[in-house]
């Protein structure tokens, strides 16, 4: 069992930046591959990024490449997504997950947090 805890939403105007982090604990955090997906208002869940148990392989969803960033610490049992030059389209709630496998699907991963709201105003 891993218990997730993102933090780090908020309010942030067009073009500006945050820094999401999701802490693990339960069973070895490095075992499993992590991953942030969202959900805007009236819309289904969507992948953000993934991230392999190393760290050394990551993916993004188009929409996000190149202004967002995931890593992870596995000292910290932490994965962190770094998200710049925000959009209002941005806005949604963001969950982090863990799987034993990283891939764009929701469905493979076991284990979510309770998400973190981020809004971007115009």
């Amino acid at each position: 069992q891993v218990q997730l805890v993102e933090s780090g939403g908020g309010l942030v105007q067009a073009g500006g930046s945050l820094r999401l982090s999701c802490a693990a604990s339960g069973r070895t955090f490095s075992g499993y591959a992590l991953a942030w997906f969202r959900q805007a208002p009236g819309k289904e869940r969507e992948f953000v990024a993934r991230i392999s148990q190393s760290g050394g392989i990551t993916s993004y969803a188009d929409s996000v490449k190149g202004r967002f960033t995931i890593s992870r610490d596995n000292s910290k049992d932490t994965v962190y997504l770094q998200m710049n030059s925000l959009e209002p389209e941005d806005t949604a709630v963001y969950y982090c997950a863990a799987g034993p496998m990283a891939t764009t699907e929701g469905r493979a991963y076991a284990y979510w947090g309770q998400g973190t709201q981020v809004t971007v105003s115009s």
